[in-house]
């Protein structure tokens, strides 16, 4: 896209909103969504921001990518994967956009030593509610923008450019899968791997794990390198996360290992029934995909087929637990310990986060800069207990968080009430930004956005 292509799309943009009747909802007209919160079925029409994607250029010797805000992470990874290059987190998700990311969380493997997508961020411009276009960058007439941009969900405007940090790759990833059956020396080890950045005398580029139960964790830590004895695949019949179970070395290409966990959208296909043994080879490999899995949970919630033949057999409703939280390392033995005692959803995902620049703020989602987080990822349903509330298990989670310290992504449903809500996501910081970039209110606010889901 050249300037003047870029300029033109820009006012199209704007006439598209300024078009739309004072009022109504705001959306964007994407082909896709990560998003798991229950909206109205009657929907606005959206802003058709597919101008705005594409990978604009890329400078190897600085490492940054100037890209376009609906660029999804699958089409950015191949571009700078051609450079040997990545961006410094890759969500797990190939259709994740790099505008969502930075505008909500995304955290994956490399979140230990590389914090979330927003912090690398050199600059973007954004198209705000008030219907401008502004550059906003950490310092300068928008850094407040900046600061608070992450976590705000679309509320405060749309990214249409960034530039972005990279970092250099090899072309292979060798895998190391430690087993444990207890869970404070898990965590501990956990803390270890952060610290030093290695693991059984070995450097450390990556480190996730996952939680089968209380007595099989298993601690996965990765690095970059340039050869390997062999390559595993798990995009076709063999499944990435059965892998952790039967090996304690693998090895990956370096796309594949990024995207290792978007074949069977972690392990949610199970569901689905295209990891049973009959099904998967009938499967081609261009179907074994998150977004495909997502649109196929996207019918059943429209419709609720299955939901009706549970029902008709006599089982009990079930409650949609789809969550990721984030908690600090000292209590994350306590939330995993009563989370599977009172929640009991496995497997769970588990990964390290800590903030990559600690002089930094951002407001509406603040952790302890110096403090290292463990996001807890948990997708599934949970039979509902005779008599109790529909939300209990998710209401139950968000004490949980916000007793240990921790926060939960608003990527999902929320329950929270609005004293609360303001009061973890810092609701007097948004206010401001709200007046400054919104002043009309023509975006949904932050609470109605992600707990009234309107």
């Amino acid at each position: 896209m050249t300037d003047q292509e870029f300029a033109a799309a820009k006012r199209r943009l704007q006439a598209q909103y300024a078009a739309l009747p004072v009022g109504a909802p705001v959306r964007l007209a994407k082909s896709t969504s990560n998003l798991f919160r229950m909206r109205p079925q009657a929907r606005a029409a959206g802003l058709d921001v597919s101008a705005f994607d594409g990978v604009l250029s890329i400078d190897v010797d600085t490492m940054t990518a100037d890209v376009l805000g609906m660029t999804t992470y699958e089409h950015l990874l191949d571009a700078t994967l051609a450079h040997g290059l990545m961006p410094l987190v890759v969500p797990e998700l190939k259709t994740i956009t790099i505008g969502g990311a930075v505008t909500g969380l995304g955290i994956e493997a490399s979140s230990f030593r590389n914090g979330c997508p927003h912090e690398s961020v050199v600059e973007m411009e954004v198209f705000t509610g008030d219907g401008r276009f502004v550059v906003v960058a950490p310092g300068g007439e928008h850094a407040d923008l900046f600061r608070g941009f992450p976590n705000s969900y679309g509320t405060l405007g749309y990214v249409v450019r960034l530039t972005i940090s990279l970092e250099r790759v090899q072309p292979y990833v060798q895998l190391c899968h430690t087993r444990f059956s207890d869970v404070r020396s898990y965590f501990e080890a956990v803390e270890q791997v952060v610290s030093d950045r290695r693991w059984l005398g070995i450097d450390v580029d990556f480190v996730d794990g996952t939680v089968f139960g209380p007595d099989e964790m298993y601690l996965t830590t990765a690095r970059f390198e340039a050869t390997a004895p062999y390559v595993s695949d798990y995009t076709g019949r063999d499944i990435y996360y059965r892998s952790l179970q039967r090996r304690t070395r693998d090895h990956l290409s370096v796309r594949d290992f990024l995207w290792r966990w978007d074949t069977d959208w972690f392990w949610c296909s199970r569901a689905l029934g295209v990891q049973h043994p009959l099904v998967r080879p009938l499967l081609p490999r261009r179907l074994l995909r998150s977004d495909v899995y997502f649109r196929a949970v996207g019918f059943e919630r429209r419709h609720r087929v299955m939901s009706r033949v549970t029902a008709r057999m006599g089982r009990p409703e079930r409650e949609l637990v789809v969550q990721d939280v984030e908690v600090p390392i000292a209590r994350a033995a306590e939330f995993l310990e009563i989370f599977q005692r009172e929640v009991g959803i496995s497997p769970i995902w588990m990964c390290p986060l800590r903030q990559r620049d600690s002089e930094r703020v951002w407001p509406l989602y603040a952790l302890e800069p110096a403090t290292t987080y463990v996001n807890f990822g948990f997708w599934s349903t949970v039979a509902l207990r005779q008599g109790g509330s529909p939300d209990a298990n998710n209401r139950l989670v968000e004490r949980l968080v916000t007793d240990l310290g921790g926060r939960k992504s608003l990527y999902s449903s929320s329950f929270y009430d609005r004293d609360e809500f303001w009061a973890l996501y810092n609701g007097a910081e948004y206010d401001v930004l709200k007046k400054t970039y919104d002043g009309d209110g023509r975006l949904l606010d932050l609470y109605d956005k992600c707990v009234r889901a309107r």
